[in-house]
């Protein structure tokens, strides 16, 4: 099947329903602070980014309006960034550190990672039962690399497994959007709303088990899996 073209992400100028937005700098003194608001400002970057993942994985329609307020922290701290809170309050803590480590692209890093970190706000997660943690990371990373904002040190390619996180996930995901239609991340994000999690939903989606379409993405870079002799096709894995 020839990849489908990739169309616009829906309307950015929609009634989108931003919840409040809280913003917090601990060090007005440290450097990333100063790399902060020389790069962006910061309540319309916040609020960007949570436009962004409206934008890739919902309508106006089906967007999630239980999120009353995300508190962003920016802090001194080892790492990048995470996410915590409840369905109402959502609270990001990003490193002042990674800022100032990540000078020479600050702003698009910056952008980068509020887009990956305000999935976690909105993204639906099967009603937490056994849903891969990569999968969530790659969902992520897939709406970074959508919102045009991939770090040039993702490399495409370099895991062996399909829910390893992150952008090896998030690669994958574009693969199979690109392959069966503009939405289909969309629509899995969506059907783990009111679903538990269950690999099966892939094959829902595309026709096709998850290991056949591991195998299959890591063909069209020019890799191999190895067959498993216990796992054999599905006759009814043919799109």
């Amino acid at each position: 099947m020839a990849p489908l073209p990739r169309p616009p992400p829906a309307d950015p100028d929609a009634d989108w329903p931003v919840p409040t937005l809280v913003l917090r700098v601990d060090d007005l003194a440290h450097p990333g602070a100063a790399l902060l608001f020389d790069s962006v400002k910061p309540h319309e970057a916040v609020r960007a980014a949570v436009v962004a993942v409206y934008q890739w994985l919902y309508t106006p329609q089906n967007v999630p309006r239980k999120v009353a307020k995300i508190t962003v922290v920016f802090r001194a701290m080892p790492g990048v960034a995470h996410t915590f809170g409840t369905d109402l309050l959502k609270e990001i803590h990003f490193s002042l550190d990674h800022i100032a480590n990540s000078a020479h692209r600050a702003r698009d890093e910056i952008m980068g990672v509020l887009v990956h970190e305000a999935v976690h706000c909105f993204q639906h997660t099967g009603r937490g039962k056994q849903y891969p943690v990569g999968l969530g990371e790659g969902i992520a990373d897939w709406v970074r690399l959508r919102a045009g904002l991939a770090p040039p040190h993702w490399v495409e390619g370099r895991s062996d497994k399909w829910d390893a996180g992150y952008e090896a996930t998030g690669y994958f995901l574009d693969w199979i959007e690109d392959r069966y239609g503009y939405g289909t991340v969309a629509e899995l994000n969506s059907v783990l709303k009111d679903r538990p999690w269950d690999e099966l939903l892939f094959k829902e989606l595309t026709g096709r088990k998850i290991k056949k379409l591991w195998k299959l993405y890591k063909e069209h870079l020019g890799q191999k899996v190895p067959e498993d002799p216990g796992d054999p096709d599905d006759p009814d894995d043919d799109r």
